[in-house]
């Protein structure tokens, strides 16, 4: 086997203890996340076992990191995150996070319209955080109807039947966190020191 694949495969279970110590987690608790043995999990961190690439897949969800961080591959290709818009119901969103599951953050682009859009509710599964950036949202959530200006922010159950346009028919900006199983952005106040 090539010399540089030894060193990379030797490295793998010193960045996974390291990995498991840093998130405060115990082998038994990282055993019921994934569903591979203790002694397994303690092989792999010692190097008394190669990572298999199944193996490798279980740690990198349990972790919720790329596979390539478990095995400290190199960067390749250009750095830069290029954002991919999406086009849906005249509106453009920007994915602003790449992982998959969990919370997911995008930009959302509401264009300027003539005349006003007749609001169409609909509704799925998850929890929606926004923040309006520039413009005046109408948000309407089941017979409420509300236009929050830039700095506003809301927070709802998407089960319920909701429609965002713009209230004044110029364009809006907004950021949007959607969390698919009910994950909820949580707000600290900071207190006065």
């Amino acid at each position: 086997m090539d010399r540089d694949i030894d060193d990379v495969l030797d490295a793998v279970g010193p960045r996974l203890r390291a990995l498991r110590r840093t998130r405060g987690l115990t082998l038994a608790e990282l055993t019921t996340r994934t569903g591979v043995s203790e002694s397994t999990l303690s092989r792999l961190e010692s190097g008394q076992r190669r990572a298999t690439l199944e193996l490798l897949l279980l740690l990198a969800r349990a972790y919720d990191v790329p596979l390539d961080d478990l095995v400290g591959a190199p960067r390749t290709g250009d750095p830069r995150i290029h954002l991919k818009p999406v086009g849906r119901a005249g509106m453009t969103y920007i994915p602003l996070s790449r992982r998959p599951g969990g919370v997911q953050a995008f930009k959302l682009l509401i264009p300027a319209q003539p005349r006003p859009l007749e609001p169409t509710p609909q509704t799925h599964a998850g929890v929606e955080w926004l923040y309006v950036l520039n413009g005046r949202l109408r948000l309407i959530i089941g017979d409420r109807e509300m236009t929050l200006p830039a700095g506003e922010a809301a927070e709802f159950d998407t089960s319920q039947p909701h429609w965002l346009g713009s209230a004044d028919g110029a364009a809006v900006e907004l950021l949007v966190l959607f969390g698919l199983d009910g994950v909820r952005a949580h707000v600290h106040p900071h207190e006065n020191r």
